[in-house]
């Protein structure tokens, strides 16, 4: 991902295009502050310093977030760098603005911590910013994409600091927000900087096999123009998606290196305008070409917890080639893109937006944990509680559960309620009568067999189960039994002295 150095025209332009009345004096006069306060700073890379919150301000604005979220992208580093004082930027742009450039400033203020204990904090402090306004995270994927593009002007060691965090806790976040684009940039700039020779080697592989199979694809987008053109279907937009390089890597590594397993190296994306057009575009895809079996999903019934929706099919094209599909709405379009934040686009206010129920869990955690050593210990959990590859799995009525990769039946039944967990003595994973310890995969169906005179968990579950959420349960249950056991133990022996 290469720097482009943007001007302030070229956002006004921005704004002017995608805002309904913008106001043009305030973004204006916020710039005018912005390069004022960093007119004697110089980036690392040699770039005046008012390239960075410009770069930040035009990524804001191309979300088409709130207009104070774009001013407050121009102003985030103002109050950190300069005598501009917050109290100076709430008088002059308004409350809801100062509040965003302070809650930022928060979390960039020096960390005097060094090595785990400063990568703790730096943590703490993200966690408990997003679940206040997740606004502040718009703002800080922004302000780190932009970070990344000019990574080369680092020293080495902050290079790796830098895409290591971006990889591990960025990108994992913007993927759980459904924020595909975000997602995708963080870790393919980061995957540059952390394995510089793999991230060639996947490049090339994309490069060779875009050029072996793009001519391919074309045709077959052609022909599915012409397919759709032949129909009710009136309005509709038809292009080709190359593999990210980090998924790519990723994926490589599940299949032990075959690349003959990955069929959506190119895919082909069908945006229509509504529902009832992404089934019938589906039904004609199906008409014309065989699907391959197992590898239709229906994502628009079922969404991932996330928000995403589409429908997937892979088929059978002419020589045998296979080809992958997604069919969506506008509106599904602009969700996988921008997930949350396509939510709250052109919205009023802010603060009054809804956070995800993951993201107050994490700012529950921080207040919790005293210490920066408990902290870390945490983390480590977390990584595979929220930041892991997630799977979804159904409950016999359709329902959606969302759970880490590796997750169990009995995370299962403890993400459904405490009592089914506790409760637990058998489950069915897809009519088939499975062990508790059975590893859970995507589309699953899994039933929980309970039993009410159960008196609690089974202490060796911990070693199976993945989620923090079950962890806790089962210790707080086994806790008390173990109590109670000591508690009968004792007044036996007092009996006996009598």
């Amino acid at each position: 991902m290469s720097e482009v150095m943007r001007t302030y025209d070229e956002l006004e332009q921005l704004v002017q295009k995608t805002y309904t009345n913008p106001d043009i004096p305030s973004l204006r006069m916020a710039f005018e502050m912005a390069n004022k306060a960093h007119a004697n700073e110089t980036r690392l890379t040699g770039h005046p310093f008012i390239s960075h919150p410009l770069a930040v301000a035009y990524r804001l604005a191309e979300m088409g977030l709130h207009l104070n979220v774009v001013i407050a992208g121009l102003l985030h580093d103002v109050v950190e760098d300069s005598d501009v004082s917050i109290d100076l930027v709430k008088e002059t742009f308004g409350e809801d603005v100062g509040s965003l450039v302070e809650s930022v400033t928060k979390l960039k203020q020096n960390i005097k911590y060094k090595g785990a204990e400063r990568y703790a904090e730096n943590m703490r402090r993200m966690f408990l910013a997003m679940a206040s306004d997740v606004r502040v995270v718009f703002m800080k994927f922004a302000d780190r994409l932009h970070n990344l593009q000019t990574l080369y002007g680092q020293p080495k060691h902050k290079q790796q600091r830098i895409a290591r965090e971006s990889l591990e806790i960025y990108a994992p976040i913007a993927s759980r927000l459904g924020m595909s684009e975000f997602k995708g940039e963080l870790e393919d700039s980061s995957f540059a900087y952390l394995q510089p020779q793999e991230y060639e080697r996947m490049k090339n592989i994309m490069d060779i096999k875009v050029r072996e199979k793009g001519a391919y694809v074309s045709r077959i987008i052609d022909e599915t123009e012409k397919i759709l053109a032949e129909t009710r279907i009136s309005e509709f937009q038809v292009h080709g998606r190359v593999k990210r390089l980090y998924s790519l890597h990723k994926k490589l590594n599940k299949y032990q290196g075959d690349l003959s397993k990955i069929y959506d190296l190119i895919a082909i994306r069908i945006i229509v305008n509504d529902v009832e057009d992404c089934y019938a575009t589906l039904g004609l895809l199906h008409q014309t070409w065989r699907p391959v079996p197992g590898r239709i999903k229906d994502y628009i019934a079922q969404p991932k917890p996330n928000g995403y929706q589409s429908l997937h099919t892979t088929v059978f094209t002419e020589n045998g080639e296979i080809v992958e599909f997604q069919i969506r709405t506008v509106e599904m379009h602009e969700l996988a893109e921008y997930g949350v934040a396509a939510h709250w686009r052109y919205k009023e206010g802010g603060s009054h937006m809804r956070n995800t129920r993951w993201m107050e869990e994490l700012a529950m955690i921080q207040k919790e944990l005293a210490s920066k050593k408990d902290f870390m210990e945490q983390l480590e959990i977390m990584k595979i509680d929220v930041f892991k590859d997630r799977i979804f799995v159904f409950t016999p009525q359709g329902d959606v559960i969302d759970l880490p990769e590796g997750a169990t039946p009995v995370d299962f039944a403890y993400a459904i309620h405490t009592e089914v967990g506790n409760k637990c003595t058998a489950a069915r994973v897809n009519d088939i009568m499975r062990n508790l310890d059975t590893t859970l995969q995507s589309g699953d169906i899994v039933e929980i067999t309970t039993d009410k005179n159960r008196r609690g968990p089974n202490p060796d579950w911990l070693k199976y189960t993945k989620t923090r959420h079950a962890r806790n349960k089962i210790k707080d249950a086994t806790k008390h039994t173990v109590k109670g056991w000591f508690a009968e133990v004792l007044k036996g022996r007092e009996k006996a002295k009598k």
